[in-house]
């Protein structure tokens, strides 16, 4: 009979862990989305400066995506997360004194250095603790959390701004990262190689020569691209486009990160379930349905009808999250995955970085929000394309995983 070295007797409470990291992860990093309203008027800025503060953290993110995956397989998850935790909640608490544009910038960049360890890290976590076949499904549970973040944020922010201010709120938000801190370090303790650090050799060469690796990534970079655009703005569109009062943009902006959320619940099971070796195909077919979708919501004059449509794009778009994550831990070893993630996860920190600030040089320009949707729109296109262009032989031939032991 066998057994995994991870210790699969406590691998759910783990899967359960690293969800609250990633719960905690999403909160610290959406609540600016909510509090740039109240920044834009302190600071006096304007839409295009409002896009730089929402892609600020996403270029240093999106830089610490390789080395994070690099880092990971080389030292193991439990370093990286720890110390990624630590990083990210001092500049959570930083945010809160920052004095101007610019120190806003700077702060929220060291801040996306400290959060970009956490996704691989966190991949590499499941490999250590699941098996090779219960990996796909694990991941798109724990990625679901994203989501689910997503959503706690402006409920959470909301309410925090109105009675506190934007500055107490990322002063008492920052220090729930002592008690994840604690969490990881008591009881994340997975059975890492023994193997001396310089002979931990990861083939990077031969991962970054993989054509299959850079269409993933290119398919998650677009989507990445509507993903952030959607979750950086709408807390803006809803007051300024459709009317809104804070505590009200709060419910509704919540309620696509709760649907998109139970959505990648079930998006792996059905991915597993109907879907096995068709990953693709259910990849492209969600990122057109959100590209309907999206145009259904900003063309809407109910706003009912807008927030019904704008939860079935994020539902359908979160295909493509869930391709993204699962399918690479199908083709590529444990070895590997840390760095594998990290590369797929540098494309959609990109699009952090890059849509935002581009829908925000759009309103600028346009005086309007529609403009933005269309790019978004054109976005989820070539996510399609990139989607339906992978094929099986761009897979990288993997040794089995060696951490099953008789």
């Amino acid at each position: 009979m066998k057994r995994y070295i991870g210790g699969s007797q406590n691998k759910h409470f783990i899967l359960f862990l690293l969800f609250v990291g990633y719960l905690v992860d999403y909160l610290d990093r959406m609540v600016m989305s909510v509090a740039v309203v109240s920044i834009k008027e302190e600071f006096n800025l304007d839409a295009a400066a409002v896009g730089a503060i929402l892609s600020s953290l996403f270029l240093s993110y999106a830089v610490m995506q390789i080395p994070g995956g690099w880092l990971t397989d080389k030292l193991g998850s439990r370093r990286v997360l720890i110390w990624s935790i630590i990083v990210w909640s001092v500049f959570t608490v930083f945010t809160g004194f920052a004095w101007s544009l610019i120190s806003l910038l700077v702060i929220r960049f060291l801040f996306g250095l400290g959060q970009g360890g956490y996704p691989s890290a966190s991949q590499k976590g499941i490999a250590d603790y699941f098996p090779r076949d219960e990996r796909p499904k694990a991941s798109a549970y724990l990625m679901s959390s994203n989501y689910f973040g997503m959503a706690l944020a402006p409920l959470v922010a909301a309410p925090m701004i109105l009675f506190m201010g934007w500055r107490n709120m990322f002063y008492v938000i920052g220090l729930l990262g002592i008690l994840l801190t604690i969490a990881f370090w008591v009881y994340f303790k997975p059975k890492e190689s023994t193997a001396p650090l310089k002979e931990n050799r990861i083939p990077m060469k031969e991962l970054l020569m993989n054509s299959g690796l850079w269409k993933i990534t290119v398919m998650w970079f677009a989507a990445g691209i509507v993903n952030w655009g959607l979750s950086s703005w709408i807390p803006s569109y809803l007051m300024e486009a459709r009317g809104m009062d804070l505590l009200s943009m709060g419910f509704y902006a919540a309620l696509p990160g709760i649907s998109t959320g139970v959505a990648m619940l079930f998006s792996g099971w059905l991915l597993d379930r109907f879907f096995n070796n068709l990953e693709k195909y259910y990849a492209a077919f969600g990122m057109l349905m959100s590209g309907i979708f999206l145009y259904m919501m900003f063309t809407s004059t109910s706003l009912v009808a807008a927030m019904v449509y704008l939860n079935l794009c994020m539902v359908f778009k979160s295909f493509a999250f869930t391709v993204a994550f699962a399918l690479p831990h199908k083709i590529m070893s444990k070895q590997v995955i840390g760095s594998a993630m990290g590369v797929i996860n540098m494309g959609a920190q990109a699009a952090g970085f890059i849509s935002p600030l581009v829908m925000g040089f759009i309103i600028t320009l346009t005086g309007s929000y529609n403009g933005a949707f269309w790019f978004l729109i054109a976005c989820s296109a070539i996510s399609i394309i990139a989607a339906l262009s992978i094929k099986k032989n761009n897979h990288m031939k993997q040794p089995k995983d060696v951490d099953l032991l008789a």
